[in-house]
């Protein structure tokens, strides 16, 4: 539920650092996961980049087609995700 005056970057930074990481796992993980399943799907080659990236053109298309609030605020979601992942992996491979 959208708080009182919350803006679209406020309501996805709550959506994506609440509960989100628990249900799901890192967005690293479950972008992972995603990217795997859909290169077993399809023979390609996805990162869990490429995952975040894909999540942002699907709300991009939506968005084109009719304006909602929720695809701005999954918009934003995508990208905090994706500078998520690039961050974890960073993290991950100075270790």
């Amino acid at each position: 539920m959208t708080a009182i005056n919350e803006t679209i970057l406020q309501e996805a930074s709550r959506l994506v650092h609440s509960d989100r990481g628990a249900d799901y796992g890192h967005p690293l993980e479950d972008f992972t996961k995603t990217a795997n399943l859909f290169n077993t799907l399809r023979g390609t080659s996805l990162t869990a980049e490429d995952v975040a990236l894909f999540m942002i053109c699907v709300k991009l298309s939506r968005e084109a087609n009719k304006h909602k609030r929720d695809n701005l605020v999954d918009l934003c979601g995508y990208a905090e995700t994706y500078m998520m992942v690039k961050d974890e992996r960073c993290r991950r491979e100075s270790i």
